[in-house]
């Protein structure tokens, strides 16, 4: 019974999904909000989530390390300068 469950959900056509996260960028972040929200809740699969992108998807991993170095920068003038 398992078994054909599984087949028949390995057959199942993601194609108009993933076209519908391709034209709705709103959609698009909902999506990968909640596939992050459930990832973060285990430890372990965060690191290998972030060891993929890192490896498998430079462009982001640079942009989050962009935003990264900035808002530390930012944070650190703040403290430093605050208080003058």
């Amino acid at each position: 019974m398992k078994t054909e469950e599984l087949k028949q959900q390995s057959n199942i056509d993601f194609e108009p999904f993933y076209e519908a996260l391709e034209d709705d960028t709103k959609l698009l972040e909902e999506a990968f909000e909640t596939v992050l929200e459930m990832v973060s809740t285990d430890p372990k699969v965060a690191k290998k989530i972030a060891q993929l992108i890192k490896e498998d998807f430079h462009g982001l991993y640079k942009e989050v390390v962009a935003l990264h170095t900035t808002e530390k920068d930012q944070s650190n003038a703040t403290s430093c300068c605050g208080g003058h």
